[in-house]
This record gives C-alpha cells, structure tokens and sequence, in this order.
C-alpha cells in the first residue's frame, strides 16, 4: 500500500506534468503545491481524530458538526441517542433600540469627574451609561433514537466514536450479539442539511425508533411515514440575566416583569426525513409524533431547518419569511442526491478548505516508523498524558481542530461565530452565548487568515456591516459624535449600545473599532482591492469618524479619551476608592493608532486624500503614547494606578504587541522589553482565551520558551462535574474551557501555534520565529498565509530551517525580506512563480505554479 505522503507527492507530480502537457487544469491544495526535499522517507500526515471509546456522558464529551448554519453535537448513546441541534439564527428578541438621548448629560457629569480625578464617582456615575442586555443565543433541539433493551448488552470492547476532521465526519460503532453496528454524521454545507447514516451488517437487523424534541416552544409531529416537523417560536423577550444586582433602573425598567407577554419571536420550523433502503423493513407513525422503523438494513436521517430571521432590521412579526416552505425545499434538494452523492459532496466542499493546510511536528526524526497511539489511545486520555509526553501530533491534532470548527460554524451566508461557535445546549448559556466585542469575537477569527481560511471570515464582515448601521445611531445620540460605535457585547440584532451593568465592563466603546483592524488585516493578506474599495473603506471610514469625534483635547494638547476603561478590570484610584473610570487607557489608544494607520495605509492604497484622512494625519502625532512604568511594564492607565489584580486575565494593553503592530522587535525594542515584564507580571493562569493570546504575544515577542509554556498550559483535562475547580483547560471533545465552555481559545491556539512558525508583516517574513527547538525539533507546516497575499510553507530539522517554499497566486507581486534567526535577505515574489529558499535564505529554485 502506498504511503500517504508518496501518494499526495505523486498527485502533485501528475498534476504538474498533465498541465505542462497538456494544458489540464488540476486543482492542487496550497499544502501540496511545495514539498521539502527533507521529506524524502518521512511518515506522510497522521490522522486527525477525536477519539472516545464509550458514549457521551456530558455535552462537552459530544463531538460537533455543522455547516456553518447548522450544527449538531454527538453523543454516540447506544440505547438511546441524542443529536443537539443548533440554527444560528435561532435567539431571544427583536431588533432593539439602542440609543440614549439622556447619555450626553450623564457623559457630560462623568468627564467633569474624572477630568477633578473622582475617578470612584466616575465610575459610578458612569453605570447610568449603560444600556440593555443582549439577546440570548437559543437551541433548536433534539434529535431522539431509541434502539432496543438488548443493545445496552453491547461488546464495550468494539465501541469506537470519532470525529475524523480530514473529513468531516463522526462515526460511532459497535456490536451487539455480533451484529455491527454504525453510524455515519455529517453536516453538509452545499446541501445545507445534517445527514445521518445507520446500519447493520446483518440483514433485517435495524430497529429503532426517531423523534424530535425540543427545549423551546414548540410543536412536533409525523407529516406523513417517512418525515417528522418540528415547528416552534424562540422568545421575544429574553429571561432577566441572573446578576440583577448589578442592573440599573433603567435596565430593569425596560426588561419589564418577567410574566409580561412575549413579542413574536423568530419562528422556526424542521423536517427530518427518513429513508430506509434495498427495500427491506417497515415504517410505523407512533403517538403521531413518532416513527418506527423495523427490520431494515440501513436508514438515512437528512434535517433541514430555517426560520424567519430576516437581518436585525426586520421585526419577526414582519418578516416575508416562510421557513415551513423554505426547509420543505432544501430537502427536496437533497433528497435528490443519494447518501453517497451528499457524503461526497460534503466532502469535497470542506475538504477545499480544510487541505490547504498542514502541519506535522516531532520531537525527534519525522522517519516512515509512524507512531499510532494517538489511534489506540482516546483523546481525553492524551490530554491528560500531555503533562508527561508531550506529544506534538496533540497540539498538530488540536491546531486543525481550530481550522475544523471555524469551518464548521463561520461559512459565507451564515451569521458569525459566537461565544460558543454554533453549539449550545441551553435556554440561558453562559453569558448568553453573545459575541463579546473586547476579545471573544475578535480571537474566533484570528485564525482566518494565517491558517488559510478567508472566506470564513465573511460572516463577520456582514455583522460589522450591520453594526454600523446601529452604530451610527448610537454614536449621534447616545455621544454627539459622527460615524458609528459598538461596545462591549452584541447579539443577532446587532446591539450597539452599552451592556447592562457597571461600567468596568459595559461603558466601552472600542469593539468597533476592533474589529474594524480585521477589515484591513483582510485586505493586507489578500490584497483584494474591490474589497478594500467597497467594503472595507467604507466601514473604516465610519469607524475613524466616530474616534476622531470621540477624541477630546487634554493638558499638552494630547488628544485623550474619557471616559475610559480597560476592559473588565479595576484600580486603585489615588484616593484608595477602586475605580475602573478614567481617561485614555492604553488599549483605546493602541487600538485608535492601530485604526488610524490603517485608514491612512487604505487611503493609499486607493489613491484617496480628503479631509477625514488630513484630520487623521495631524492626530497620529497628538495621541497619547504607549508608556512604561517604573516597573518596567506597560502601564494600563494613563497614570499608574495601583493594580488590585495584577494577574487579572485580560491582556487589554498589550494589543499593540498582539493582535495589533505598533509594539515590535524590529521597530519598539524598549516596548517589546517592557511586554516581555508585562506578561511576567500577569501570570500563566487564567482561562482558555486568555492562556492563547499570551502563548502569542509570546510569540510575537519571539520567545519561544514562553510560548510553548502557554500551548502545553492548555493541555489540562477539565471534568465537567467540578468545572468550576479549573481555570482554563481542554474538555474530553477539545472545547477548550474558560471554564464554562468558550470556543475562542480553540481559534486562539491555531492563530497561536501559527504565529509561533511564521510571522509577517507587508515588508517582513520572519521564520520560525518562536519554534522550540526541542519540543518541536523536526516538523513542516504548508499553506499558511501572509500580508501581500503571499503563500508560505516551511520545514526544518534538528531545530534548524531546512527550506522555504513561498508564492503567490492572486496576481500579485512584491518584495519580502526575509529573517531568520538575525540573518536576512531579499526575496522578489512574482505572481504565479513558486520560489524555494534554503537554511541560508538563499532561491534554489523556481518554477510556475499550475
């Protein structure tokens, strides 16, 4: 049998000789267009699997698909099973009003304080700044098996369930009285369905019965002996979040008693389809609601779902939308295809995406010897012996899993990925399951780009898109102010007013302008400039409005913010009050210099010079600088204030260093020292999405030890049934954990393990720049992206770069210099040239791409 590396070496071979010859067109995957003469006789990729040997016992032992749109989580029961279906549109509300005409008073009150530094009386005064809760991220339901009594006397020695990520797939297997047994799941994204397979190896042997459920109000029933609906409505107004202490008023107020009448809510409506085949067995209505089927030998389960969520403009009670007709007929359509035509489409659509990428690493020679424990031992098992072995095909196994779930969750069309990506088992997850705009949302796309996935980042584009609309409104009433603003938390209706509560969390109007750097991040790594030009500008050019107006003028003609807080973190005002309100924290003023250069980069590159970027221009020079404290760390505030918390979990003020490029190796040593302290400082504790932002802004630092400090702090197995015993950490399935569950770590650590193998810049390509050279001493990584639309694949051995394969395929053409470990060089890219460099940074070869 052919090896898999030879075989992926051979298909690139062929591809390469039938397009020289004759003109044939083959598709070939970014992570095989280059391969490393150091690969000769090396093992080819390892499988990619989650692995349990019994079933779900928790909803963190479930393994997820989806398909952007739709997702569902796995437990493999074998009496009973249960699939958790999600609809991403599926949440609490109505489009919200999200303006204040009482907040220029109250903004007024709050400057005048911390102008007398009362930064106590700020921010207290500064709670009657905030707004209304989000909505609430909903479920869709359940799906229910039931299979007979004598399958709880399976042979727990066969029970396998995997979720294999080359494909896409979870497979559950077992036998009972010798008679095998499996199931087949998958989320298909071009036929927008969840298709289920089962079946036996032994004629007539497959019974069970299917239903569907749910925790919302609803209504299921059998359309006829072969479909089940389920049709129901989520809640137009949200359940009271549980912290009501910290309400205001006005919150309250507008939340209303909790027994007032719901508004109409978005409605939903799922058909389940049931096929039996080779024309054996029978099919039975049970309690009108049910279908039982006996004596088949296999059964395929398609779910088609859709509500009447038109965008966050459209009231339910308005919407056009008919998602009893609209689901019907996605299911037609992909009853159209057989199972083995879905299942082949599916995985041709992931695969697309998921193939452009690959990683291997290794402690020692990558030789043919392949280990396969990580095929025998299951997952959570591994994860607890990480501490020992450290076993790098774990952090390879979980570095994909990243890739897989924003695959998963985050496609073209659908809304973006929230707090817990798709997935959610309850009526009232954890904080609400919103996109959190001071982190959270901006972590689940890191890996887009780096890691090769752009078009998943167009969900997130749509969303900014709409919160500029809403922003605008606040921005004019709530401050007096052009452009447009968002705060700390949003939802489906895209809130832009301030949260709920105190204002340590809620009074931060930055998560706009966040996001706005990942419009330019879009364009620098792909250098689409219709993009730039009709989507992004516009966007930026609101945002910077909105900052130019927000910016005041202070003592020495600084251009201040205020109010200002860092995010979710307090201090010690001068007078020994704890505060959390003053005036131009560091991360406003890295994320606004961060806004401000970009916009000006833009305006370049479009040939623009108007009046907004002339104001840009002469405020760059006036805002207030990063500032070292006497400690030596970067100082939070603009004065240093006592830290209650120095180990609080945030990394607020070291934006610049990363996600952000103000702070530098090349360019801000004195800055970069003064992180370097400030991460010391903060500690390796804290949950899952802080632990993946330290590990890469030790990266960027390009510090090495540090940061695989911080990727081997992560392997650390959460049990559910004491969660609240661990900070940060892995669940059984690779969700990784605040704790409770948030899925933006599990996109951090790709985005993490990505930086720590290549980082860039529109000049600059460093390699390797944060690799261990012990723990990860041999190992490739393919297909990563970097700024100027450039593809790059590297290996090295012994610690030591070996080759360099870099191109790009987008019609550009540019000059890196490449670094590598003190030394540099010169590299000239040209569009469709595909150049190899050696350990000395020297072109050994070129030739054109496909």
């Amino acid at each position: 049998m052919l090896r898999k590396g030879f075989s992926t070496l051979l298909f690139v071979v062929l591809a390469v000789e039938l397009s020289f010859w004759f003109g044939v067109g083959v598709s070939v995957n970014d992570k095989d267009v280059w391969s490393s003469s150091s690969e000769k006789g090396t093992i080819g990729e390892r499988s990619l699997e989650v692995r349990f040997d019994g079933a779900a016992t928790h909803w963190t032992d479930a393994l997820p698909v989806g398909n952007g749109r739709l997702g569902a989580m796995i437990w493999g029961g074998i009496v009973n099973e249960t699939i958790n279906l999600n609809e991403d549109t599926l949440w609490t509300g109505t489009p919200g009003y999200y303006e204040d005409p009482n907040a220029p008073t109250t903004l007024s009150e709050v400057r005048k304080l911390v102008d007398n530094r009362k930064y106590a009386e700020a921010t207290a005064v500064a709670a009657n700044l905030s707004g209304n809760p989000s909505a609430v991220y909903q479920l869709l339901g359940d799906i229910k098996l039931e299979f007979e009594v004598s399958h709880a006397d399976y042979d727990k020695g066969t029970y396998q369930r995997v979720l294999d990520l080359d494909t896409a797939t979870v497979k559950v297997q077992y036998s009972v009285n010798e008679v095998e047994y499996e199931r087949d799941y998958f989320a298909s994204h071009p036929d927008e369905v969840i298709v289920m397979k089962i079946s036996v190896n032994k004629s007539s042997s497959l019974n069970f019965t299917v239903s569907l459920d749910s925790k919302l109000h609803h209504h299921a029933y059998a359309n006829n002996n072969s479909q089940i609906i389920l049709d129901g409505r989520c809640p137009g107004r949200r359940i009271p979040p549980h912290v009501f202490g910290n309400s205001s008023p006005k919150e309250r107020e507008a939340l209303g008693p909790v027994q007032h009448t719901n508004p109409k809510g978005i409605e939903y409506f799922a058909v389940l389809d049931l096929q039996i085949g080779d024309g054996v067995g029978d099919v039975h209505v049970v309690d009108g609601r049910k279908l039982q089927v006996v004596g088949c030998n296999w059964a395929v389960i398609r779910l088609a779902a859709t509500s009447t969520f038109d965008g966050p403009f459209t009231d339910p009670v308005d919407s056009k939308k008919d998602p009893s007709s609209e689901s019907l007929s996605k299911m037609d359509a992909a009853k159209a295809h057989s199972y083995a035509d879905l299942y082949s489409r599916h995985v041709n659509d992931y695969q697309a995406l998921f193939h452009r990428v690959s990683l291997q690493l290794s402690k020692g020679p990558m030789t043919a010897t392949k280990n396969d424990k990580d095929g025998v031992m299951t997952t959570a098992e591994r994860v607890k012996s990480f501490k020992i072995d450290e076993d790098p095909s774990l952090v390879e196994l979980l570095f994909q899993y990243g890739r897989y779930l924003l695959i998963a969750c985050s496609r073209p069309g659908s809304q973006p990925a929230n707090l817990q990506g798709i997935w959610n088992k309850d009526i009232e997850p954890a904080w609400d399951g919103a996109p959190h705009l001071n982190i959270n949302l901006q972590m689940n796309y890191w890996p887009s780009l780096s890691c090769n996935l752009k078009e998943c980042q167009e969900p997130l584009f749509d969303y900014i898109s709409s919160l500029s609309v809403n922003g605008k409104k606040t921005a004019q009433v709530n401050y007096g102010a052009s452009g447009w603003v968002a705060h700390q938390v949003s939802d489906i209706w895209a809130k832009t007013s301030p949260d709920r509560g105190q204002a340590v969390w809620a009074l931060w109007p930055m998560g706009g302008a966040w996001l706005c750097t990942h419009l330019w991040n879009h364009y620098a790594y792909t250098m689409d400039k219709e993009f730039l030009r009709n989507k992004a500008y516009p966007l930026m050019e609101g945002c910077t409005s909105f900052l130019l107006d927000w910016l005041i003028e202070g003592p020495g003609g600084r251009l201040e913010t205020n109010p200002s807080t860092s995010p979710e973190h307090t201090f010690t005002a001068p007078d020994g009050k704890p505060a959390s309100v003053s005036y131009s924290a560091t991360m406003d003023m890295q994320i606004i210099r961060e806004v401000f250069s970009n916009i000006v980069s833009a305006a370049e590159e479009l040939g623009k010079s108007d009046e907004l970027i002339a104001r840009v221009r002469k405020a760059q020079a006036r805002l207030r600088p990063t500032t070292i404290a006497k400690d030596g760390s970067i100082m939070e505030w603009a004065e240093e204030f006592a830290d209650p918390e120095v180990h609080h979990r945030h990394l607020s003020h070291l934006f610049g260093l990363f996600p952000g490029h103000s702070i530098n190796v090349e360019q801000t040593p004195d800055l970069c020292k003064a992180a370097e302290n400030t991460l010391i400082k903060r500690g390796e504790e804290g949950p899952g999405w802080s632990t993946t932002w330290k590990a890469a802004s030790w990266a960027r630092l390009h510090k090495s030890e540090h940061a695989y400090r911080m990727v081997k702090h992560l392997f650390d197995l959460v049990e559910p049934s004491h969660e609240g015993d661990f900070e940060g950490g892995l669940y059984a399935n690779l969700f990784t954990a605040h704790p409770p569950f948030q899925i933006d770590a599990n996109f951090g650590f790709s985005a993490a393990v990505a930086e720590m193998l290549v980082q860039s810049s529109p000049r600059d390509l460093y390699l390797l720049p944060a690799l261990h050279r012990e723990k990860w001493a041999n190992g490739c990584v393919k297909g990563l992206k970097v700024h100027g639309g450039l593809t790059v694949s590297v290996c090295w051995s012994e610690g030591d770069l070996d080759q360099l394969g870099i191109w790009s395929d987008n019609g550009g053409n540019g000059v890196k210099t490449l670094h590598y470990r003190g030394a540099t060089a010169t590299a000239n890219i040209s569009s469709g040239m595909l150049y190899t460099f050696n350990s000395h940074l020297e072109c050994v070869g070129t030739r054109t791409l496909l």
